[in-house]
């Protein structure tokens, strides 16, 4: 199975770094944006990924008059959101939308539920700012890809004032902050702002994500330019365009992407391992493998590393290996079901039953998301179901 990390906006979001110690003095490689071997296609502009279509506007209008709307008021339509948008689509790669979309299908991941949210705050006559999350680093598998998500959400406040009836009105509370992952919620992970240009090339970059796994490249390749068209500093999208540039064996394009992309950041740990893929892939194994010393170094603290170990270990049927990752990840955070998922699965390809069961159900128990809850419980009556077989057949 060909591994290849890539970084993603979304679940929630899966989203790329954009740190604040970016490096905006190189000029960025364009060049790579006119590649030849590819035929781009027309993209969703900024306006209408941020639009609100007449139907939502008449909505709008109806529930909130234009004489009455304020933060308080505005809260019961975000409520709506937080309530019916299913966080646990958080960490994947798909349901990337537009705020009209997102309007219609809630079950849309953290990017596009704050877009939405921006843009209602927005046409309400509230001032929105979207804030990265600055979460642990946090992959996902994918069709043998290594997807590193991330998150954001949006603050929502009053003007400094509002005038009404020629009167100023200081309200109590002056803003909120909307945030459609749980985990980060009950977390005070630390934040920085993030323009709209920004969030916009986030968008471009998830949408180019999503088709270069479904291998369409032409896509793919025209979502990657959009993004960096409109946020050259964004190092997330020039490492998603290295990847896509190796996938299509043109090696020395993708190193440049890369080296562009920690330039920008070199906390892109993403883009650091993606080139140590390359360095190895082009015999400068010593490089490479200084690149990744590190990395693995600095990640030994985090479970998730452990996590995405464990399951590059278990689809490659490194069975024992798996184990040693996800007990690892098991000891640094004992909380997290996505552990004992992977123990579960992993003892049911050894034949172990037993164990199965006992982490799968321990999983259940620790999964916040009814999503989560019911997929586990689903696998374990199927357990159950087949461990009644073979008790019958003894």
């Amino acid at each position: 199975m060909k591994s290849f990390t890539i970084v993603l906006v979304s679940s929630f979001c899966l989203l790329t770094a954009c740190s604040s110690t970016e490096n905006k003095s190189a000029p960025p490689p364009l060049a790579l944006t006119q590649s030849t071997e590819f035929s781009p296609i027309e993209v969703e502009t900024q306006e209408e990924i941020f639009a609100l279509s007449e139907h939502v506007r008449t909505q709008l209008d109806s529930a909130f008059p234009k004489d009455s709307r304020s933060l308080q008021s505005t809260k019961r339509l975000l409520k709506f959101l937080l309530q019916n948008g299913d966080a646990s689509l958080s960490y994947q790669s798909g349901a990337t939308l537009t705020a009209t979309q997102a309007y219609s299908n809630l079950n849309a991941n953290c990017l596009s539920l704050s877009i939405l949210a921006y843009s209602l705050a927005e046409y309400l006559g509230l001032d929105g700012q979207f804030q990265k999350v600055h979460i642990p680093e946090y992959w996902a598998l994918d069709n043998g890809f290594n997807l590193l998500t991330g998150h954001i959400n949006l603050k929502v406040r009053e003007s400094e004032k509002q005038v009404v009836n020629r009167k100023v009105i200081y309200p109590e509370e002056r803003s909120l902050i909307i945030d459609f992952d749980p985990n980060s919620r009950q977390e005070a992970f630390k934040t920085s702002n993030i323009n709209k240009a920004r969030i916009t090339a986030m968008f471009y970059n998830n949408k180019g994500a999503a088709a270069m796994l479904k291998h369409d490249y032409d896509i793919a390749f025209s979502y990657y330019k959009a993004a960096v068209d409109i946020d050259s500093n964004y190092s997330g999208a020039w490492g998603n365009l290295g990847v896509l540039f190796r996938l299509t064996s043109d090696y020395e394009n993708a190193e440049t992407a890369y080296q562009y992309a920690i330039s920008l950041d070199p906390d892109n740990n993403t883009a650091l391992g993606n080139l140590a893929r390359l360095y190895n892939l082009t015999d400068r194994q010593d490089l490479g493998q200084a690149i990744l010393a590190k990395l693995d170094k600095k990640r030994q603290a985090n479970p998730y590393y452990h996590i995405s170990l464990g399951n590059d270990a278990y689809t490659t049927a490194r069975y024992q290996d798996a184990i040693k990752h996800y007990k690892k990840a098991r000891d640094l955070t004992p909380t997290l079901h996505d552990t004992d998922f992977g123990l579960a699965r992993t003892y049911y390809q050894l034949g172990d039953l037993k164990l199965a069961k006992k982490h799968l159900t321990l999983a259940n128990d620790k999964a916040d998301f009814d999503h989560d809850k019911q997929r586990y419980e689903g696998k374990l009556q199927a357990l159950r179901s087949h461990t009644a077989k073979l008790t019958h057949y003894q």
